[in-house]
């Protein structure tokens, strides 16, 4: 898609693509197979890891025979979905950040907006491809990079979005540091990541899995639901129980990366403030008592650690300020 192009950037020096995917600034060339730019340079041992675990299972999959109003409609189940989608302006710029096989970049590709889906493991993403042709979504420009060196333009995106990758990074605060930098100021970002209290009832079914060699696992609802999808039972099994890197985060932890990365903290979802039901994703929180927020994550507990514990942080990166200069002062050192 020629207008995902301009959102596109060399890995190696942040230069300018060319169509023929050469870099204009440093001369590197790219290929382009299968409609899916390759703008990965080669990562770290940590990161090769990742890349080959989910090479071997793409998360999390595609049902059988499924279609764009059935992924539609599942998608719109999801109470923060269907808020996230309601709160991004309808000509936006987005970015998903480890979009597995792009099932919510196909659900955000409405109106005038152009998605971006960028992942490190390109067999998930030829599945995302994949659906977006089956479903003729043409706004949706799926990429194969790693975010330590991005193929992709710094300050480029209204919205970044990134849901279950942090935790999966060696070094969580250090990932969020590099996702900033491709927000542009004033745009927003939203990060998902597992909560350390969230996470514990996943941890003890997982304790017991690993007893039995995997061949028990205890009241995981997802897993009961997948009982007849091989495939997605097998990718859900092997992400939320076998990853070889994983790191759990309070939402006092992803607050102070906001801080110290020149982002304004908005709200978290679930919210952090006892019995309010958030109305606008995108709009500041009525609260910010950090007690309250202690004893809202004890409460996931129970309403998230049936599904692994992940939560939501959503910010505004500041357009100017001593966290902002902070942010790009670093990057010009980097």
């Amino acid at each position: 898609m020629e207008r995902a192009r301009d959102l596109l950037a060399c890995p190696a020096c942040a230069g300018p693509l060319a169509a023929d995917w050469s870099c204009l600034g440093c001369g590197a060339r790219f290929d382009a197979a299968d409609g899916i730019p390759n703008l990965r340079l080669p990562g770290n041992h940590a990161t090769e890891v990742v890349r080959r675990f989910y090479g071997e299972a793409p998360f999390p999959a595609y049902r059988p025979h499924d279609t764009l109003q059935r992924l539609r409609a599942r998608a719109d189940q999801s109470v923060f979905a269907r808020l996230l989608d309601q709160a991004i302006p309808s000509n936006a710029r987005v970015l998903d950040v480890g979009c597995g096989t792009g099932q919510m970049c196909l659900y955000l590709a409405r109106a005038d907006r152009i998605v971006v889906g960028a992942d490190l493991t390109r067999a998930s993403l030829l599945l995302g491809a994949a659906a977006a042709q089956r479903f003729a979504i043409d706004r949706v420009q799926f990429v194969e990079t790693d975010l330590h060196r991005p193929g992709l333009r710094n300050g480029a995106f209204d919205l970044v979005y990134s849901s279950g990758v942090l935790h999966h990074t060696p070094d969580p605060s250090a990932s969020f540091v590099q996702l900033v930098r491709l927000a542009r100021p004033g745009g927003m970002i939203v990060v998902g990541v597992y909560n350390a209290f969230a996470r514990l009832p996943l941890r003890l079914r997982r304790f017991i899995a690993r007893l039995s060699g995997f061949r028990l696992v205890l009241f995981d609802p997802v897993l009961r639901d997948r009982d007849d999808e091989p495939a997605r039972r097998e990718a859900w099994l092997r992400d939320q129980y076998q990853h070889p890197e994983e790191h759990r985060h309070t939402l006092g932890e992803v607050q102070h990366w906001f801080a110290t990365n020149g982002v304004e903290y908005l709200r978290s979802y679930p919210s952090a403030v006892l019995g309010e039901e958030p109305g606008a994703l995108f709009e500041r929180a009525s609260d910010n008592w950090r007690p309250e927020g202690w004893l809202a994550q004890l409460g996931w507990m129970r309403t998230l650690g049936r599904e692994g514990g992940l939560f939501y942080t959503v910010g505004r990166r500041r357009k100017q300020g001593a966290g902002s200069q902070e942010l790009e002062a670093r990057s010009t050192v980097d």
